[in-house]
């Protein structure tokens, strides 16, 4: 197969999974700022890009995150950083889904990581993907306990928000609504001030 059929290949699953949305400047600057250009990456680690591109088809690597608006398959500059800790991608998959208890859940988290849609994540690991959703957990629990100390709510809030990037705004066309910065964060923060230090204006 052609770099062109792979390249075509590859938009089309992209856009099963995330849908067919516009990429704006201000998207392909954030996605720019963020991540990088397949090729690139691969050229600096001397992989073969279009045998990446069949890894990427055959469900053994991840989906690019983005497509920028000019056609650059844009992936995370640690792409392949889970499958050398592996031991290779061969052992990839079995060595993400060890990482949880439940065979169910183990392999419901490798079909998404596969999806390439944790752009919610600076650095997706089966321990940042797990503390994410403890702590998006712990946020929700922590607003209706009305005994719950400010001060913890506000400790998960930043946790998080040290494990998230900024998101743009095509995460919210794609993913159909807000993001988990957008509820878990952002709303918290607004809704749930820190009180002021004394002597500050």
């Amino acid at each position: 197969m052609s770099q062109k059929d792979l390249k075509q290949r590859l938009a089309q699953r992209f856009r099963e999974v995330n849908g067919d949305h516009p990429m704006t400047d201000a998207d392909d600057a954030y996605v720019s700022a963020q991540f990088v250009v397949l090729e690139e990456l691969c050229a600096v680690r001397g992989r073969d890009a279009d045998e990446v591109r069949r890894l990427m088809l055959d469900g053994r690597l991840p989906l690019p995150g983005y497509l920028r608006s000019d056609g650059a398959e844009m992936v995370p500059a640690e792409l392949f950083a889970l499958a050398d800790e592996a031991g290779g991608v061969d052992l990839l998959e079995a060595w993400f889904t060890a990482d949880w208890d439940d065979p169910v859940t183990g392999k419901a988290e490798w079909d998404a990581y596969l999806s390439g849609q944790y752009v919610c994540l600076h650095s997706v690991t089966p321990a940042t993907i797990r503390r994410k959703d403890e702590l998006t957990a712990a946020i929700g629990t922590a607003i209706d306990d009305p005994d719950a100390p400010a001060a913890h709510l506000h400790a998960l809030v930043d946790e998080l928000d040290a494990l998230e990037p900024a998101f743009t705004a095509y995460d919210r066309l794609r993913f159909g609504g807000p993001t988990s910065r957008d509820t878990c964060i952002d709303a918290i923060r607004a809704r749930f001030p820190r009180p002021e230090r004394p002597g500050r204006r």
